[in-house]
């Protein structure tokens, strides 16, 4: 439980979180990919990333030579998870960060299987002013409507110039802090579906919170002045305002007689961002970060609560593996599809790959035992750039209790933060995390090989004292490279700049058509 002393008193810092968990189940081996869009990617088409993407390329890219990969995001072709409850005559509703493709119509949540959007469609951009990237100098916002009487730009929910950080209540102007415009949509959905609680309804709400810049309203920032460090401050406030809500989901599903009937999943889709002090993250005990294969970058918090999750299993802890792409599964199921003959056709026609997810609905609810997942994929990239493109590798397995991590052969084999940060980091330390690495290569005297259920904190490699365990995972790892998707994204296109500045008002949007 994330806690905070003042005064001696310990307070909670997500008070609406912790209750969710302690009534809920939580997900103690829930493991995502290292950074965003490839998590999100898994998460909507049911894949591993190594078989949709694992690139991190901004959604401007294009390549004309490959109209499937060509592109940022999950690759066209792919049916999404709000296309498979859709099927099951679900409404289907996205807020939030999509960052699962942008370029075409084609690529964005309104063509995916979502009814309604509102949300932006990059990485980030400024809680205040709205603004991702720049273009010709001038910087562009990213803030975008689909319902059924309005598809495009949110000009109308636009702060004035003079709103940012340090500026909140610029006068005369509205200045609404990102986040509670998010909520507000949230709750329009909710509110939506009062009425007829017989409607059954999917509603993904993917909150901008805890992700860079760091900025929050000055109230939530006052609330812990008595913390030195300004970023693990900004953190903190950041995480309190998300954890605040939680809580207000929680209460309008109650409101609307929605509760009872409703199953809420929670996680994250990467680690906490340690790289360097003034990213405020922090995964302790675990080692490593955001951007890393250590258990610091992929195990990420996780749980499933709501009135729907039978009361057995409340308060429970589970040990056993799941994954991003099992969401699919597991929500088609809830909706009544046999997920045993669920198949992908037409991407599998593409020659993509099927779905690789597992329907963890048996074991979430404790009715039965289903499908164990017995392995987890690591994806990463021979990208050198945070958020370039590269090719597609298979960056490690877990098969309980043991953990392979290898590094890209063009980076030396080596792994970034190799370090557990201090319970109390960022604490003013000028450490690097991502300078700290650490060679994990074929061979015994430099292999990582982990007992992680044993060795959390991934202190000790066993592939000299367990050489045979650690041949047969890199032969695994081996044939698991052999079935890589491994597409060109592409360069910046300069059309995604003309049809935000000549077409949508300053704004980013989808921007190749059909010809």
């Amino acid at each position: 439980m994330p806690t905070i002393s003042v005064g001696g008193v310990v307070e909670p810092v997500t008070p609406n979180i912790d209750s969710l968990v302690s009534e809920g189940l939580e997900l103690d081996r829930f493991y995502a990919h290292k950074i965003c869009s490839p998590s999100r990617t898994s998460i909507q088409t049911g894949r591993s990333p190594i078989y949709a993407n694992v690139q991190n390329v901004k959604p401007e890219v294009v390549n004309e030579d490959d109209k499937v990969g060509g592109w940022q995001g999950a690759p066209l072709g792919m049916t999404t998870v709000a296309e498979v409850l859709k099927d099951q005559n679900y409404s289907t509703h996205f807020v939030g960060k999509w960052d699962v493709g942008m370029a075409t119509e084609s690529h964005t949540p309104y063509s995916r299987g979502y009814e309604t959007f509102f949300g932006y469609f990059h990485h980030s951009n400024d809680y205040w002013g709205q603004t991702e990237g720049k273009c010709h100098l001038k910087k562009v916002k990213d803030l975008w409507v689909h319902n059924e009487t309005f598809s495009g730009p949110a000009v109308h929910l636009a702060n004035g110039k003079h709103c940012k950080e340090k500026n909140q209540n610029p006068k005369g102007e509205t200045c609404v802090y990102e986040e509670e415009l998010l909520l507000g949509g949230v709750k329009d959905v909710i509110r939506g579906h009062e009425s007829n609680n017989d409607d059954p309804f999917f509603l993904f709400y993917s909150s901008h919170l805890t992700h860079m810049p760091l900025q929050v309203p000055e109230e939530y920032y006052n609330k812990f002045s008595h913390i030195e460090n300004d970023y693990r401050r900004r953190m903190r406030a950041m995480s309190n305002f998300f954890d605040w809500e939680v809580g207000q989901i929680v209460e309008s599903l109650k409101e609307a007689n929605l509760y009872d009937d409703t199953l809420i999943v929670l996680h994250a889709d990467n680690g906490g961002e340690i790289m360097t002090t003034f990213c405020g993250g922090n995964n302790y005990p675990l080692r490593g970060g955001k951007f890393s294969n250590f258990e610091g970058g992929i195990r990420v918090n996780a749980a499933v609560g709501g009135g729907w999750l039978p009361e057995e299993r409340r308060g429970d802890k589970e040990e056993r593996l799941v994954t991003t792409d099992d969401w699919l599964m597991t929500y088609a199921s809830l909706a009544g599809v046999d997920t045993t003959k669920l198949t992908d056709e037409g991407a599998v026609a593409l020659g993509l790959r099927d779905f690789t997810g597992i329907n963890q609905w048996g074991m979430i609810s404790g009715q039965e035992e289903g499908v164990v997942r017995e392995e987890v994929i690591i994806g990463d990239t021979t990208s050198i750039e945070f958020n370039g493109d590269g090719k597609t590798l298979v960056g490690g397995i877990i098969q309980p209790p043991y953990k392979l991590i290898l590094g890209a052969e063009n980076k030396l084999h080596r792994v970034s933060q190799d370090v557990t940060t201090p319970q109390n980091y960022p604490d003013g330390s000028d450490r690097v995390p991502e300078a700290i690495m650490k060679k994990c290569d074929r061979t015994a005297k430099h292999g990582c090989l982990f007992n992680i259920f044993e060795d959390p904190t991934e202190s000790h490699s066993l592939s000299e004292e367990l050489p045979d365990i650690f041949n047969t995972m890199l032969q695994r790892i081996d044939e698991l490279q052999e079935e890589v998707y491994s597409p060109e994204r592409g360069k910046k296109d300069d059309r995604a700049c003309e049809a935000a500045m000549d077409t949508y008002y300053g704004y980013w949007g989808p921007f190749v058509h059909d010809e």
